[in-house]
Formats: structure tokens, C-alpha cells, sequence
């Protein structure tokens, strides 16, 4: 199992949904590969859903350019 820090990069305002640089989750995957690309990003957007109530899908925010990941261990 892997565990994954999952930063924003840019501060963006889409579909009513405001994004602040710096908004961070952590995911466990039982995959060794970006929780981003796999499985459409569920578990990232289930991470954000829950920490800040928010959608990262629906604001444009599921890809590399506009989230930082990092493994952790």
C-alpha cells in the first residue's frame, strides 16, 4: 500500500467552486501509480470531497498540471 499527499497548485474559481493553492489531502492506495490517472481519480476526489467539501472534477482540477503528488511512503 501506498500513501500519496495530493496538493493544489493554482488558485482557480470554476463552476462555483473556489480552489486556493495549497489545499492538501492524503490518499492510501493499494497501487504503487498516481491516484490521479487511476481508476478517474476517485479516491482523490472522494479525499477532497470529504476534507473541504468540494468537487476537484467538476472545478477542473483532476489532472497533473493543476495538482502536485507526492508519494509519502
Amino acid at each position: 500500500m501506498a500513501r500519496f499527499r495530493i496538493t493544489t497548485k493554482n488558485r482557480k474559481n470554476t463552476n462555483g467552486i473556489m480552489i486556493e493553492p495549497g489545499m492538501s489531502v492524503e490518499v492510501v492506495t493499494v497501487s504503487m501509480s498516481n491516484p490521479v490517472s487511476t481508476n478517474g481519480g476517485q479516491t482523490v476526489i472522494d479525499a477532497f470531497m470529504r476534507i473541504y467539501g468540494i468537487d476537484i472534477k467538476r472545478a477542473g482540477c483532476l489532472n497533473n498540471n493543476d495538482l502536485i503528488v507526492e508519494r509519502i511512503c
